[in-house]
């Protein structure tokens, strides 16, 4: 059982590449070419549901940029961090979940919104709702909506199976339905997690030469459920 465990695929690191856009193309394009230096605009703020992708896009986006060799800083408002608006005014600058912002932080991502304008940086910042649909200081909300503005839409469960059946194929073997849909209703559900258990699934299979079904999808999330 425990070797079961220790073969569960940790999820792959975000990248803009392995971000399945559904009904977000527009946005993922707009964000690939703003990695480019292709946009004028340098700010971009994203809102949707929990799973939807937000801190996978913030991530991926940073990833992309670092190439660029450009100085590159991801901030969970929930983790308090310091923001520096004089250090980090040419740099690019990700604000995961920014309904979380304490007084502090909202006043120093208000300061950093107005040096960012006269500086080179960029800011990408995502919450659970729309910019004046949030409760944080009234200027800092006009910030949040000076530049670009995308709701990003969660993948339905229709769209999961058939990316989940695409990765399968692209792997060599063909997932049936019925497995499909057992993997979201016992699994996590976010897409990373989702596919990083069917590459553990095919290495299963492959290991035990059983073919992929049901029953040993349950051997395999038995004990990684149990972690």
């Amino acid at each position: 059982m425990k070797q079961l465990i220790l073969d569960i695929s940790p999820p792959q690191s975000p990248s803009l590449a392995n971000f399945i856009a559904g009904h977000n193309v527009e946005l993922l394009q707009m964000l690939y070419t703003l990695a480019a230096s292709g946009l004028q605009e340098r700010f971009v703020y994203v809102w949707g549901e929990t799973g939807s992708g937000k801190s996978h896009l913030l991530k991926a986006f940073l990833q992309s940029m670092s190439v660029n060799q450009r100085d590159v800083i991801y901030i969970n408002a929930g983790m308090h961090q310091v923001i520096d608006p004089e250090a980090l005014e040419n740099a690019v600058v990700t604000v995961d979940d920014v309904e979380l912002l304490d007084e502090q932080q909202q006043i120093a991502l208000f300061n950093l919104y107005n040096r960012m304008r006269e500086g080179q940086g960029v800011l990408l910042v995502s919450g659970h709702c729309a910019p004046a649909q949030l409760t944080l200081r009234q200027d800092l909300v006009t910030r949040l909506g000076w530049g670009l503005i995308y709701q990003i839409h969660a993948l339905s469960d229709v769209e999961k199976i058939q990316a989940l059946k695409t990765h399968s194929q692209e792997r060599g073997f063909e997932l049936s339905q019925e497995v499909a849909e057992y993997l979201l209703r016992h699994w996590r559900r976010d897409m990373p997690s989702l596919l990083a258990m069917l590459d553990s699934l095919d290495r299963f299979s492959l290991e035990t030469k059983r073919p992929i079904t049901i029953p040993l999808l349950k051997q395999l999330l038995q004990p990684a459920n149990a972690a």
